[in-house]
């Protein structure tokens, strides 16, 4: 049951001005949320559902980006207020108080040099001044809440010592901490394996039963929707096509676009490698082990086994799914195969020993093993163009390559995921997360590689273009006799692209098999789970 009106948007429109021009981003949308409600906002990559989050707590890049007509009355703590009038010693009270946001990327919202325990203490500081004992206890119990296994362990670590997953859990606390009237949550549990996000989710509902915190979910994936939200908001261009309760827009969508975005589901059957085909990658007892130090001294009193002797053949135009949660090892056996971090064991890539091969050596053998990374925010740099990005590995690789030839190579490369090679010399920021991740993937594509770590490539992509994402790999596998190490935890993906599947937890399989056999009838428990809590919701 919900309570008082909270949040009231009305007419609300926000434009970019760029080189003179006024660019719409969201046009005229208007909704409500009250207390302990929560409301979807759902769409694909692009349609203005960040922007319009952004604008309830004037986060957006002003005076670039403007507002022509429109209000946002907030009625909680500290009382009555329109946002878009608010002078900045209100919104300061407002943010991070009665307004916490949770933003889709960790890596770029953390303090790199800061531990996690200064990060969260920061806030309990300057919100409710909570410091020393009482402070580390709060850091502990929100720890604790958010899943985050030996919280006392984790305290002095710091963002790059965690998981994808972990991070945003970090996020997640800290966002918490305050106890909101309004949680805005934009894509918060993007980089979680299913099963803690299904715990990450139903802790989202405890706590709005407790405090009748309301709150604005942002995400691209319907299963959640149908599981938390109470009214769900449709949006497209940054309009707001159909709006009302869960059940009766999912059940009776009336809008051609909501029909479309519900029938949404990455589908087809993997590629099936020829028995005969050449093996691309082939690892023996691998194994990455990070010390443990501690003490005045910072001796290694211990080692985290984040791989633990994996065995696994990759042939041509087989991809093999890596799945399990996180922290389970799956990146970091990606990173080790391509010597992007220390390893032992052996590892051989188009047959070829790449474990004793030095830097330098190594580089020209690059040009076959690529990957797509998780975070599409943190993996493309800011100064570059488009063009840029996508060019680089070829300049690297063939040094002699005009710039002419360049452009048509990173034109044919966009086009194949999908986006306007006119766009090449922009930048990534002028991109939604799903655009940079295509650019992240044509980046890869564009060395014509044999072998490619696809590190949760769809994680940041609406559904609709998640389904065109996986068509658009296998048919890149196909044509190019490609091999994929495919690492996630979206398992329609997994499934609808995965030939054979390895399930790894603490940095060991426990399972592994034929793809259409290991979803069919998993051996054990922990996959069942794992499968059930993916699958069925």
């Amino acid at each position: 049951m919900t309570g008082a009106r909270l949040v009231t948007v009305q007419d609300l429109s926000v434009a970019f001005r760029q080189g003179g021009k006024d660019s719409l981003a969201v046009d005229r949308v208007s909704f409500e949320i009250h207390r302990g409600e929560t409301l979807a906002l759902v769409g694909e990559s692009g349609s203005g559902k960040s922007v319009t989050a952004l604008s309830l707590v004037r986060l957006l890049n002003y005076p670039a980006a403007h507002h022509p007509g429109g209000s946002i009355l907030f009625e909680g703590e500290p009382g009555p207020v329109d946002i878009l009038k608010a002078e900045e010693a209100m919104l300061r009270k407002i943010r991070g108080n009665a307004i916490s946001m949770v933003f889709q990327e960790p890596m770029t919202s953390l303090n790199p040099l800061h531990t996690i325990e200064r990060q969260i203490g920061e806030i309990l500081s300057l919100h409710r001044g909570l410091s020393g004992e009482a402070a580390r206890r709060r850091i502990l119990d929100l720890l604790n809440k958010v899943g985050i296994r030996d919280p006392e362990s984790r305290l002095g670590a710091y963002p790059h010592e965690l998981s994808g997953g972990q991070r945003q859990r970090v996020m997640i606390a800290m966002a918490l901490a305050n106890e909101p009237d309004l949680l805005i949550a934009d894509e918060p549990t993007t980089a979680l394996d299913v099963t803690v996000q299904a715990k990450i989710l139903d802790l989202l509902r405890d706590l709005q039963r407790e405090t009748g915190m309301a709150m604005l979910f942002i995400t691209h994936d319907l299963g959640i929707v149908r599981r938390i939200a109470h009214r769900v908001a449709i949006m497209r261009r940054g309009q707001i096509v159909e709006q009302g309760v869960v059940d009766d827009v999912f059940s009776g969508p009336k809008h051609p676009y909501t029909q479309a975005l519900l029938a949404a589901e990455p589908k087809g059957e993997p590629a099936m490698p020829h028995g005969e085909a050449p093996v691309v990658v082939e690892v023996r007892d691998l194994k990455v082990h990070f010390p443990i130090r501690t003490g005045l001294m910072k001796r290694v009193t211990g080692h985290v086994k984040a791989v633990d002797g994996i065995n696994l053949t990759i042939r041509a135009g087989e991809t093999l799914g890596i799945v399990g949660e996180s922290g389970s090892g799956k990146t970091t056996l990606g990173q080790a195969i391509l010597r992007l971090i220390r390893s032992e064991g052996a590892i051989r890539v188009l047959g070829r020993d790449v474990q004793g091969v030095g830097f330098k050596a190594m580089r020209p053998m690059r040009r076959d093993m690529q990957i797509v990374f998780q975070d599409p925010y943190g993996s493309l740099s800011p100064r570059m163009s488009v063009a840029e990005i996508v060019a680089e590995g070829l300049h690297i690789q063939q040094p002699g390559l005009s710039d002419e030839a360049a452009r048509g190579i990173v034109a044919r490369a966009l086009h194949d995921v999908g986006l306007d090679p006119a766009a090449m010399d922009r930048y990534p920021h002028e991109f939604s997360g799903g655009q940079r991740q295509r650019i992240a993937i044509a980046r890869a594509m564009a060395l014509d590689p044999k072998f490619v770590v696809l590190d949760e490539p769809t994680s940041a992509l609406d559904m609709s273009v998640q389904a065109q994402i996986v068509d658009l790999l296998r048919e890149l596998q196909v044509k190019r006799k490609l091999a994929y190490l495919f690492i996630s935890h979206d398992l329609k993906v997994v499934r609808a692209l995965s030939s054979h599947v390895i399930v790894m937890q603490n940095g060991q399989v426990v399972e592994q098999g034929p793809a259409a056999e290991l979803f069919a009838r998993p051996r054990t428990e922990y996959t069942r789970t794992l499968f059930a809590a993916a699958l069925h919701r």
